[in-house]
């Protein structure tokens, strides 16, 4: 990589990095994203030769060494473009083009070749492949043809990053992210269903950004309140707003999370704990003939999607959850899969958690063989999130690089006795007194902060810590 470009990271969203805001716009205008180029290669003077050119031209650059490792960098970020040498082993560089083709037809590639193999190369090019380039590579030959490829590529930048977000590999998570993406096409209501932990937000993100309401409002509302003596009336106000008579009306505080997400996305969080009155509320809200005479409580232009961890047919038939409201918001159900059906992604996020996990300039760890087994066969209640926690422990009580099978069953012993309840109570907490925060100051940092008693430094940590972007609750004007 180019020891003058930036690295190149990815984030599942339990931690926030820049890339989490690149389809967004700033105040001056659209930001300029540098195409991403993967380059394998297992020499490395020719990897170094290509950074430093490509990285001049302002490009980004990632070297890996093998067919495996461009196949997993490609899994997180989808690069605008692949060069590949064509003598690679053990899967060479036909192999690996006509893997990145199979699963990802959109994708341009470039194959290196020496003289004696220029046969192959043509050969590649009828596979599939953009072009290729000789050995050695002339500077303009190459800039000229990196350039003409992800010009014709078909991948956008939405294409490319409604996804990024979350790290996998696995076919049963492919399939529902094509379910996701399918379902960002059109303005039907999704239910994400599935246990806690496993990435729900997430798959709500992701259709938010690949649907035409990506540069509007993202509006988070958890259907609990963070403290059992929060009275109905203050989750109804968040949902729908406060008349201009009504008791503690008055601010910002008057716009409820439907007209604050006006354009774009309200994601409501554990649906299944809506208390009754506020579900018929929702009802009338989402009914097409439904007028309202306040205006904070009008029926604003949003695309609505759900979460829930409960079997909300058992509380229909227990009489706690409406019957009508169900299939009005059950119109594209997407379960996300536990941790413990996709096991072949958890040494993907162990790797994506440790470079999360290790501070800059912080000593890099790794788990040894032992130990990766163990995490792969470890049963996951918490699934992701539990999984994440766990790295961040390891790294921080492993005194050595390398992490053994011993350290990693003292923390699944010791996580298996800890109140998991209490953990969970205290960030949902958290997490919905942040929320609330922000809304009350439209995403002011600096205001919520204030109310907090916090320094702004911490508290935008906090923001961090709970995957939550002051950009979702900048308030626009309806239309």
């Amino acid at each position: 990589m180019n020891a003058d470009s930036p690295p190149v990271t990815t984030s599942l969203g339990f931690d926030v990095k820049e890339k989490a805001s690149k389809l967004r716009k700033s105040a001056d205008g659209p930001r300029v994203v540098r195409p991403r180029i993967l380059v394998v290669d297992n020499d490395p003077a020719t990897c170094r030769l290509l950074s430093i050119r490509l990285g001049a031209a302002n490009y980004k650059v990632e070297c890996v060494s093998s067919a495996q490792a461009a196949l997993d960098a490609c899994v997180p970020v989808r690069p605008d473009l692949v060069i590949s040498d064509l003598r690679l082993d053990p899967i060479d560089g036909l192999g690996l083009l006509k893997e990145l083709k199979s699963r990802w037809p959109e994708m341009s590639v470039i194959i290196l070749t020496a003289h004696g193999t220029i046969p192959a190369a043509v050969q590649a090019t009828q596979c599939g492949a953009f072009g290729f380039l000789v050995k050695p590579v002339e500077k303009l030959e190459l800039l000229g043809q990196v350039q003409r490829a992800i010009a014709s590529s078909t991948l956008t930048p939405n294409e490319c990053g409604w996804r990024a977000e979350i790290v996998s590999r696995s076919q049963l998570m492919d399939d529902r992210l094509k379910q996701a993406n399918r379902a960002a096409g059109t303005e039907s209501p999704v239910m994400l269903t599935g246990e806690n932990g496993t990435g729900k937000e997430l798959f709500a993100r992701a259709i938010h950004l690949a649907s035409g309401r990506r540069e509007k409002p993202f509006i988070v509302v958890i259907c609990r309140m963070p403290a059992g003596d929060v009275p109905e009336s203050e989750l109804e106000a968040e949902l729908f707003g406060r008349e201009s008579g009504d008791e503690g009306g008055g601010g910002a505080s008057d716009c409820g999370a439907f007209q604050a997400a006006h354009g774009g996305t309200l994601l409501l969080h554990e649906i299944g704990n809506l208390p009754m009155g506020l579900q018929i509320k929702l009802i009338n809200m989402l009914n097409d003939d439904h007028e309202s005479t306040g205006k904070n409580r009008a029926r604003a232009d949003v695309r609505l999607t759900c979460t829930t961890t409960h079997d909300l047919k058992k509380l229909i038939d227990a009489g706690q959850f409406r019957e009508d409201l169900y299939y009005r918001i059950n119109v594209l159900p997407i379960e996300v899969p536990p941790l413990g059906r996709r096991r072949e992604d958890i040494p993907l996020l162990v790797s994506h958690f440790l470079q999360q996990s290790t501070e800059e300039g912080g000593l890099a760890k790794k788990y040894s063989p032992k130990a990766l087994e163990l995490l792969m066969a470890s049963d996951w209640p918490g699934n992701v999130r539990q999984l994440f926690d766990l790295v961040k422990q390891n790294v921080f009580n492993s005194p050595d690089k390398v992490m053994t099978e011993e350290c990693v069953q003292q923390s699944l012993a010791s996580n298996s006795t800890r109140i998991a309840s209490y953990d969970e109570a205290r960030d949902e907490f958290s997490r919905g007194y942040l929320v609330k925060n922000l809304q009350s100051t439209a995403g002011n940092i600096t205001q919520s902060a204030r109310l907090a008693k916090r320094n702004r430094t911490d508290f935008h940590k906090l923001m961090l810590r709970y995957r939550i972007l002051a950009e979702d609750f900048k308030r626009r004007p309806p239309g």
